[in-house]
């Protein structure tokens, strides 16, 4: 069985905004979502990098009590981008809760803004206090808290998936999703990734010495993938949803379709968990060009994971001059709302879809002066019109872990 996958709805919250045309918005107008870091108390105040992509809009819930009760920030951010996902899908609520329907769905670190207060309690609390933390402070907490509390908070009942691999949690969402119902597993997969805002994750990377610090004063100067005076990732917050369903299903019941996906590849580098490999990631994007089964010349836009980082950059240009050479138009997106880590790669396919529709690319937003390690790709400087039929969503994450996404625009009917 080799079934053809669509996406047929999406959702997204970000730091550039909610809907399709507030994102197009600052897409077009090089406005950026990356602020300043909010004061958090000691922690903060250690911390070298004062950025962050910020959701600075209020996001209205609606969500019942039973519902809000399992729920820590990510949670309610998840379950808002399922929630308008599945609305707008038109779907009903017979597949909803017929088992063929199933989610893939993940975080980075569950909910560090319930973990930290869970910590403070066990080692700084009285045996009272210790005796006070329950199920529901596990359950708002745990690794997979946002596929289980969308499952709980719609009926559904077909597969669970929870991945948690940092950057690429929501791409291999996707992916996942998408190989359950290229194979039979499921005739749709709700997909996606969330990230709630917390210092902590801002503190783990700015540790490494991964963060960008010298444009703490002119945050929207910053992040600068491929830029010669790029230092570092900005971390940031955000979720997105999509809803992938059978080629022939989403037909006969008359959906929209806003993309297929044609390919998918995940693989490991299988040696350093910090540093990119330049074999690796070459590796993944050929192994998604055969799943898909097209060549490197039918690919004519990427959207690169392009972090910021020193040797990230350098690393994933040299792989896709490898294997596309200076063909495809090459973009990174979180130069406007800096990394959104678990969501990164279903918020990055969403603004992709957006820009099919509209039929023109964007540039690289602080992209003043390409680094010379990365001068042999070709770097999309300008808006300008440009229909993309075939395009690719590389991410990356710690661990070695490496996804591509290959998108196709197809014709209604």
């Amino acid at each position: 069985m080799n079934r053809r996958v669509v996406i047929t709805a999406c959702s997204a919250i970000t730091p550039i905004g909610r809907t399709r045309a507030e994102m197009l918005h600052c897409l077009t107008n090089g406005v950026s979502g990356v602020k300043p870091l909010k004061e958090d108390g000691l922690l903060s105040s250690f911390i070298h990098s004062k950025v962050f992509g910020t959701v600075d809009y209020p996001v209205t819930y609606d969500f019942k009590r039973s519902f809000r009760k399992t729920m820590g920030p990510v949670a309610y951010y998840a379950c808002q981008v399922a929630k308008e996902t599945l609305e707008s899908s038109g779907i009903g609520q017979d597949l909803i809760t017929s088992g063929r329907l199933g989610v893939a769905f993940g975080s980075t670190h569950g909910s560090p803004t319930v973990q930290r207060e869970i910590y403070k309690t066990f080692f700084g609390g009285t045996q009272s206090d210790v005796r006070s933390i329950g199920a529901v402070d596990y359950l708002k907490s745990m690794v997979h808290t946002t596929a289980v509390n969308i499952t709980k908070m719609f009926g559904i009942t077909g597969r669970v998936i929870s991945s948690s691999t940092a950057c690429t949690t929501s791409s291999q969402s996707i992916g996942f999703g998408y190989e359950m119902i290229k194979f039979g597993m499921q005739d749709a997969m709700l997909c996606g990734g969330a990230d709630e805002y917390d210092t902590t994750t801002v503190a783990v990377f700015d540790n490494l010495l991964a963060c960008s610090t010298a444009f703490n004063d002119t945050p929207d100067q910053t992040p600068r993938p491929f830029d010669a005076k790029r230092d570092g990732l900005v971390v940031g917050e955000g979720a997105g949803a999509v809803l992938l369903e059978e080629y022939e299903h989403a037909r006969k019941r008359g959906a929209t379709i806003l993309g297929e996906v044609i390919g998918f590849s995940c693989n490991n580098n299988g040696g350093d968990l910090i540093l990119p490999n330049l074999q690796g990631i070459t590796e993944t994007i050929r192994i998604g060009l055969r799943d898909a089964g097209i060549s490197a010349g039918e690919v004519d836009f990427i959207s690169a994971h392009a972090t910021g980082t020193k040797m990230g950059d350098v690393i994933e240009a040299q792989a896709i001059h490898n294997v596309y050479g200076d063909h495809p138009p090459v973009v990174g997106l979180k130069s406007y709302m800096g990394h959104t880590m678990g969501s990164c790669g279903v918020i990055e396919t969403i603004i992709l879809l957006h820009l099919m529709r509209e039929g023109y690319i964007v540039p690289t937003l602080n992209l003043s002066k390409i680094d010379e390690r990365c001068a042999m790709i070709r770097h999309s400087r300008e808006v300008k019109d440009y229909p993309i039929r075939t395009a690719a969503v590389q991410n990356f994450a710690f661990g070695g872990v490496n996804t591509n996404l290959f998108i196709r625009k197809i014709s209604q009917g």
